[in-house]
């Protein structure tokens, strides 16, 4: 018995390792974050204020407009990344001979830095001297100011998101289709199933789990969005690329840390209310199946 009880207290002390980095990198900053909230503070001092920074950020002039843009880039990156990925995913597990190359060619915007990747495409949609623009004017076509219009400003960012995080999709789709065993197609080819049915009633009902991943990272990480748009656009023109994540930033940039970690807590609690229904209607959804 004690043999035992030895074995498993044993076991349990590698866990101490993970548990101390955990406590430190997240629970630590996760519960000071939560106190700051409540204070105004410099990098020396802190005094206690209440709920007055949440107050003061709920007045923020471009608070609605930031929040309705963040929905519509989370809900576009995300759309975009689950309907692509798919699609990429069942090329690339066909027979196509150059699928190994097109697999390492697709993953490889995901390895660069997000700003380098920002800095890069803010260059290419230049007005007049940006690539993509002069790549249009070649053939007789006039290209908009792609972050310079108000109308097309975010979405032309999200699509540099969706370019940059589409490879990790793919991923996650390449090993869902990859895992369903044979036998279903199989029996699909000899009731004399094509193409289509076998999309249609095999790769996608059984794939499910990979779409519920990348729903759920490609939400979160939409809803989280900050460093793509701040090297972009800043916000701009104007606020009409503004998101939560940019509205704190520009709090801090300011001065307003209290303010701006208020913000933070805000986003986090938009975060989990958004996502953790989302992640239980997906998870019974796939339970029923």
């Amino acid at each position: 018995m004690k043999s035992i009880m030895f074995k498993r207290t044993y076991s349990y002390w590698f866990l101490v390792p993970a548990g101390i980095v955990y406590l430190l990198i997240f629970l630590l900053p996760t519960i000071l974050s939560f106190f700051f909230s409540l204070t105004r503070w410099d990098l020396v001092d802190w005094t206690f204020i209440g709920l007055e920074n949440f107050r003061m950020f709920f007045r923020e002039q471009s608070l609605a407009i930031g929040f309705q843009n963040t929905l519509i880039y989370a809900v576009v990156t995300c759309f975009l990344k689950v309907v692509l990925g798919l699609f990429l995913g069942v090329l690339l597990t066909s027979k196509l001979r150059s699928k190994h190359l097109l697999r390492s060619i697709l993953f490889f915007p995901t390895l660069v830095s997000t700003i380098a990747v920002g800095i890069a495409f803010s260059m290419m949609m230049h007005p007049s001297q940006g690539l993509i623009n002069s790549a249009l004017a070649a053939i007789g076509l006039s290209g908009p100011d792609w972050l310079g219009d108000t109308k097309l400003a975010l979405l032309s960012v999200a699509f540099v998101d969706v370019w940059k995080g589409i490879g990790f999709a793919v991923v996650i789709y390449i090993a869902g289709i990859v895992s369903i065993p044979t036998d279903y197609y199989e029996a699909l080819q000899i009731d004399g199933g094509g193409g289509w049915h076998k999309f249609w009633s095999i790769i996608v009902p059984l794939s499910r789990p990979a779409t519920h991943s990348v729903i759920i990272l490609s939400f979160i990480g939409g809803l989280r969005s900050f460093d793509l748009i701040w090297t972009m656009t800043k916000g701009g023109p104007g606020f009409t690329t503004d998101l939560i994540a940019s509205i704190i930033y520009k709090q801090y940039q300011g001065g307003f840390y209290g303010l701006s970690t208020a913000g933070n807590v805000i986003l986090f609690l938009i975060v989990a209310v958004l996502a953790v229904p989302l992640n239980m209607y997906l998870n019974r959804k796939e339970v029923e199946r």
